[in-house]
C-alpha cells in the first residue's frame, strides 16, 4: 500500500509502504501511520536521513533487497540515495520554510 508524504511547499511524494516506513525509521520516527514531523524536528530528521545515505550511497534499502534465492529473478536494487532524494528535498524545503511534514496511506 502506498504512503504519501505531504508538506505545504513541496509536491506530494508517493512511496511504497515498506520503503517509506524504512525511511521514516531512519529519520528517527517510530514508523507509525499516520505520522508527522513538527517544524522544529525537521533538521534532526534531515541530518539522520542524509547521514544514512552518505554511509551507504549505493546500497539498497532493506525494503528493496530481493526475497528470492534465484539471482536471475531479482530486480536490480535501487540505491538508498535514489529512494531518499525526494524526501530529503522535501525536508530541506520544510526546514527552510519552518513547515511540518506529514505522511499517511
Amino acid at each position: 500500500m502506498p504512503i504519501t508524504f505531504k508538506s505545504k511547499y513541496s509536491p506530494d511524494i508517493l512511496m511504497l509502504e515498506a520503503v517509506a516506513r524504512e525511511l521514516i525509521r531512519i529519520m528517527g520516527h517510530s514508523g507509525s501511520l499516520p505520522g508527522s514531523l513538527a517544524a522544529q524536528d525537521i533538521a534532526a530528521a534531515l541530518t539522520r536521513l542524509e547521514a544514512a545515505v552518505q554511509d551507504g550511497p549505493v546500497r539498497p534499502l532493506a525494503a528493496d533487497r530481493g526475497t528470492t534465492d534465484d539471482e536471475e529473478d531479482r530486480e536490480p536494487a535501487i540505491s538508498a540515495t535514489h529512494r531518499a532524494a525526494p524526501l530529503i528535498k522535501m525536508l530541506q524545503i520544510a526546514a527552510r520554510e519552518g513547515e511540518h511534514v506529514i505522511w499517511d496511506r
